[in-house]
């Protein structure tokens, strides 16, 4: 089944906005806020700053039946391209202002850039999933995924070229505008994808209040909203704190540190090969089944680094951030498919408005509390039996204790049309690698 007319826009915009948005709420501001001299409790608010404003959909769904899906979207991703501008002015006022006051402007920015967003943001799946078929979702969004991470890491090999060892304000300055540009570009594409009708029921001028409760005790439905507490709380703050961990820990300059983290992307681009169009037919349960146990052993791997284990080489290096881009990559898409699958017609603006806020809270929060405990643990140094005890071991054996109740979570999910664990794994590493050798293997 062929995609919609005009979907291909969306995916335009995908992408141009995945130029944009990198620079503003992942790796590079992380840097920024480290040459500013920020602490690891102020690293997590600024990696939670965006999850944790996702809050404001809740109040934000009643509206959409009277504004429209796209007018929503397309207002909020316009007004935070102005505050990104705000942004690419900072670096410039290094002589006028010190970096304490810098710091606090960085975060009164990126607080109205995330609010806008956090508003904004829930029109946008009531809109895709009207929009695609069901058949197609799976393949939608595995194209969506490839998208944004080919996008997300051509800006961050950019970036990190651009940076180099020791950048200087100006440098920061360019990399913010350059963010601005293509944030304002993929506006472009958004006002070109097809709109549609919202529904009646959210249409209505119904006086009576949501029923938040009953949404939240459908009982498949139910069961995601707690695996989209325990797992963002696990990972929400594990790309910030590993970019800090390799920064002050292993002494990595900002473009090298940009240049590893680049690979995540590649990790989450090859989501496309893996399972493309098999999401729709294997469906999406024992996906994230192996997803959780793939970052039990990402986290093992991270755990060995700050235990000092193993080296930081850049072999293990590499490894460690493209099975993270990967894992996050697939666990996202499946989650993602799986809400579009079991969330129901009637209400669905509410449903996804709730499933959003529900496991964007979590995303947030993680960083926050994650942050205040590196910093709590800062003294704690000591060897036991060979591994060193440090506050980054500690944080990442706490975040293999909460994939552990993830993955438990996980088994708990109801999904009547996906396969077993056993024909998943047959169909990923015995019958897809057999078709690629029989399409390549050459014929007399």
């Amino acid at each position: 089944m062929k995609f919609p007319p005009g979907l291909q826009n969306a995916f335009l915009f995908a992408g141009f906005n995945a130029l944009s948005f990198p620079i503003v709420v992942g790796n590079p501001m992380i840097l920024y806020a480290k040459t500013l001299g920020a602490s690891a409790t102020v690293l997590g608010i600024i990696a939670g700053m965006m999850p944790l404003l996702v809050i404001f959909q809740i109040p934000a769904a009643s509206h959409l039946g009277r504004i429209g899906y796209k007018r929503f979207v397309y207002a909020g991703w316009g007004i935070r391209t102005i505050f990104i501008v705000g942004l690419a002015l900072l670096p410039l006022l290094t002589d006028v202002l010190d970096a304490t006051a810098r710091l606090a402007l960085v975060l009164l920015l990126l607080f109205a850039f995330n609010l806008s967003r956090g508003i904004s943001s829930c029109a946008w799946l009531p809109w895709i999933t009207t929009l695609v078929p069901e058949s197609i979702r799976g393949r939608y969004l595995a194209w969506d995924a490839a998208c944004v991470n080919f996008a997300n890491f051509l800006v961050i090999v950019l970036v990190a070229l651009a940076l180099g060892d020791r950048p200087a304000p100006w440098q920061f300055a360019v990399m913010f505008l350059f963010s601005a540009a293509m944030g304002g570009l993929s506006l472009v594409f958004l006002k070109r994808i097809p709109d549609v009708e919202p529904q009646r029921a959210t249409r209505s001028n119904n006086p009576e209040p949501v029923p938040w409760l009953a949404i939240s005790e459908h009982p498949p439905f139910r069961r995601l909203l707690w695996v989209n507490v325990a797992w963002p709380l696990a990972v929400g703050g594990v790309s910030a704190f590993t970019t800090a961990w390799l920064k002050v820990e292993a002494g990595m300059t900002e473009g090298r540190v940009l240049l590893v983290s680049s690979v995540a992307f590649l990790g989450g681009l090859s989501n496309l090969w893996l399972l493309g169009p098999r999401l729709d037919r294997l469906g999406s349960r024992p996906v994230l089944l192996i997803c959780m146990t793939t970052w039990l052993v990402i986290v093992a791997g991270w755990l060995a680094l700050a235990g000092r284990l193993l080296s930081p080489t850049t072999p293990v290096l590499l490894t460690l951030q493209f099975l993270m881009g990967l894992a996050s990559a697939v666990t996202g898409l499946a989650n993602m498919r799986l809400a579009m699958a079991i969330i129901p017609v009637m209400g669905r603006d509410h449903f996804f408005a709730l499933f959003s806020v529900v496991a964007n809270l979590a995303m947030g929060l993680s960083p926050i509390l994650w942050g205040v405990l590196i910093d709590a643990l800062r003294p704690l140094n000591y060897v036991w039996h060979g591994l060193a005890v440090n506050r980054y071991t500690v944080f990442f054996a706490l975040v293999g204790v909460c994939m552990l109740l993830a993955l438990w979570l996980c088994q708990r999910l109801e999904e009547p049309k996906a396969v077993s664990m056993e024909r998943l794994l047959r169909e990923i590493l015995i019958e897809s690698p057999q078709r690629t050798w029989m399409r390549l293997w050459p014929r007399s």
